[in-house]
Order: C-alpha cells, then sequence, then structure tokens
C-alpha cells in the first residue's frame, strides 16, 4: 500500500526542478519494473515474454479504475494525439474548440478536415481566452456534433468546467477531453466526457509511449473507426485470410491499429497504481497547495499571474506574466538560481508536484527576486 508519504519520497529529483507539466521525471518504481521486463524478455522463455505481455491488460485495468470506467472502453495509445485522432477522425458534422489549444487538438481538427471532409471545424473566438460553457454555447450550432477542450489549459493551468460544458452542449454532442495535463493529480467526473485522452510521461511520471483512451458508450456509438488498424476488429485474434474483414470491435479496440509495446504498458500500469494507492483526491490536494504558494511568491514579487485563483479552476500549471519583454528575463533568473520551468507563449510556467519541497520554492522565490531587482535597476 503506497501512501501520499511513500509516493512522496519515491521521487529522486533534485530541487528546484518545477517543470513536470512539460516532463516527469520516471518514477523510481517505473524504472524498477521497466528494467526488469527488460530482462525477461532477453529470456527467451515464453513464461517471461507472456508475463510482459500480461501488462497491457494490467494497464488498461488501471487507467480503468483511476478513470472509474469499464476497462473494456480503454484502449493503449502511442500518445494522446493518437487517442484524440481516433475520436476526430471518427465524427461527422461541426466540431468547436479554441485555436488557442494544444496543437493535438486544432492540428487534427484541421487535418481531418481537409483529408475527409466530414467535419467542420468551428472555432472559438480569440477574444475567449479560457474555454468556458459560455464560450462553448456562443459557438454551437445545429451542426455541431462535437466539443473538443483540453481539461487543464497547458499555457494557463485553467481547468475546464467538464460538466458545465456538458450540460450546454446536450447528451447528442460528444464531449472529447485532452486531459494529459491532468491525469494523476486532478480527481475529475470523468463521464461527463464522451472520450478522454492522456498520456502518462508527464504527472504519471511514466515516460513516453505511455498514451491511452476512454470512449465512452455514447462515443463508441457515435463515432466511425475511421483508423482502426488489425487489432480493431471484432475477431478472437489477427484477421488473418479473412474477407470480408471482420466489423469492427464493439469496445476500445475498434479504436486502436496495432497490438500496443507492452514495455510502455509496464511503465504506466506502474506508475498508475501508485497513483491510485496513494490516492487521486490527497495528491490533487498537495500539488495544489503546492500551486498556491507558488501564487503567493509571484503575489510578493509583484509578478502577474495568469492562471485563476479559484483553486476549482486550476491544477498543477502556474503560469506568470513578468510582461513580453521581460519574459527571458525571468527565465534566466529561474535557470541561473536553479529552477527548471518552461517559457511558453510569452508566459512564464511553473508546475509542481506532490514532492515540491520548501528548498525549490526558496529557489524560486529568490529568483523572482533577482528578476523584480534587475527589471528595476
Amino acid at each position: 500500500m503506497t501512501t501520499l508519504a511513500d509516493l512522496t519520497a519515491s521521487f529522486d529529483v533534485e530541487p528546484g526542478y518545477l517543470d513536470w507539466a512539460r516532463f516527469g521525471p520516471l518514477s523510481r518504481t517505473v524504472r524498477e519494473e521497466a528494467m526488469a521486463d527488460l530482462e525477461l524478455l532477453g529470456s527467451g522463455r515464453e513464461s517471461g515474454i507472456g508475463l510482459v505481455s500480461g501488462r497491457v491488460d494490467e494497464a488498461r485495468a488501471a487507467i480503468a479504475g483511476l478513470l472509474r470506467v469499464d476497462p473494456a472502453e480503454v484502449a493503449l495509445q502511442p500518445s494522446t494525439t493518437h487517442g484524440l485522432a481516433q475520436a476526430v477522425y471518427g465524427v461527422t458534422g461541426g466540431v468547436v474548440a479554441s485555436p488557442l489549444e494544444f496543437p493535438s487538438i486544432p492540428v487534427t481538427i484541421a487535418r481531418a478536415a481537409t483529408a475527409l471532409g466530414r467535419i467542420v471545424p468551428q472555432w472559438i473566438a480569440p477574444e475567449h481566452r479560457f474555454v468556458t460553457p459560455e464560450a462553448v454555447a456562443e459557438t454551437i450550432d445545429e451542426s455541431t456534433s462535437a466539443v473538443a477542450v483540453s481539461l487543464v489549459d497547458f499555457r494557463t493551468g485553467y481547468r475546464a468546467d467538464l460538466a458545465g460544458i456538458r450540460e450546454v452542449i446536450g447528451d447528442d454532442r460528444l464531449l472529447i477531453v485532452d486531459a494529459t495535463q491532468a491525469v494523476g493529480v486532478v480527481d475529475a467526473e470523468w463521464t461527463a466526457a464522451d472520450v478522454v485522452a492522456a498520456h502518462g510521461y508527464k504527472w504519471l511520471r511514466a515516460g513516453r509511449g505511455t498514451g491511452f483512451a476512454w470512449y465512452g458508450r455514447r462515443a463508441r456509438v457515435a463515432l466511425d473507426p475511421v483508423l482502426s488498424g488489425t487489432t480493431g476488429t471484432d475477431a478472437d485474434d489477427l484477421p488473418y485470410d479473412v474477407v470480408p474483414v471482420p466489423a469492427p470491435a464493439p469496445d476500445a479496440r475498434a479504436f486502436t491499429v496495432s497490438r500496443p509495446d507492452p514495455l510502455a504498458a509496464a511503465r504506466l500500469a506502474s506508475a498508475v497504481g501508485e497513483v491510485a494507492s496513494a490516492g487521486i483526491a490527497e495528491i490533487e490536494a498537495a500539488v495544489a497547495e503546492r500551486a498556491g504558494r507558488i501564487i503567493e511568491i509571484a503575489d510578493a514579487h509583484g509578478i502577474e499571474v495568469v492562471t485563476p485563483r479559484d483553486p476549482a479552476r486550476r491544477a498543477g500549471i502556474v503560469a506568470l506574466d513578468p510582461g513580453a519583454r521581460h519574459v527571458g528575463a525571468l527565465g534566466a533568473a529561474l535557470a541561473n538560481a536553479g529552477v527548471t520551468a518552461t517559457a511558453r507563449s510569452g508566459y512564464v510556467r511553473v508546475s509542481p508536484h506532490v514532492a515540491t519541497d520548501d528548498e525549490t520554492l526558496r529557489m524560486l522565490d529568490d529568483a523572482c527576486a533577482v528578476f523584480v531587482q534587475t527589471r528595476v535597476g
């Protein structure tokens, strides 16, 4: 049984790391499990190969537990974008999204519209800084079939109101969610959505290649499995020498192209297991507390915070706006102080995790003080 204290102790990062929204250094457990599975695959024993292959179902079950859904509705994907593409390419009609979203949403929508002509992008007006229920209500019309949104905005840390968006769009439209900046640190009501796609290489600390997606009942009925591959049929095995090709699978397998990497699945299963055991609500509270302290540090130095103040409308990202001319200076001050953060779209993005300690926050405080002194001077 992993407690929050156990989870915190499992972090090996050096003080100053505040960039979990960009990359989560791998968990110690994930590294150990990955090494063990590599050895099993090197033995040539059928038992070892079979054991590692079983990690795929283990990962799907772990994700299903985290999202509180049926494992049959979960598919492992190489990335968030792969999971989103399965949904976006399968839609027919208008798709509402903000052009300010992470490119996994607008680029995929644009490519699907050009390639197939099945969908029509319906862009939320740029003056809407956040994808709120009100912004969605202003954009949808009778042709709208789906809304695509990030639960947590990659630039600002704004946390979307999924329940509010669902109320606006009703039950006849799909809600497609990019949860990469949320999964592992946000205890959301995931079933307000119809598709949830995410990746484990940030907050879950599972490394690249650990994407997954949940396709709910409405999604499986409404979406055409356009990108379905060899694993996407209702056959018990690969459809060898079969014409016509079997029908799409009735569950999430329909939205897969090929067999997933069992080593990536092993990393994902281990990482999700740690999070689930420690308690997602406890993790969310710990991350929120640290994000709140970062906001206090910024306020003390007169640095504008773009991220919403309301804890219910933010997650682990705190976006600082030192002014367009000073982004580089703030980034340099942080780097010189040993603080790792990301400059993104005119902001400096700072993202703590449960193991972010007092020393790291002191380093951030000192760097902000140096920046302000330099700016004034």
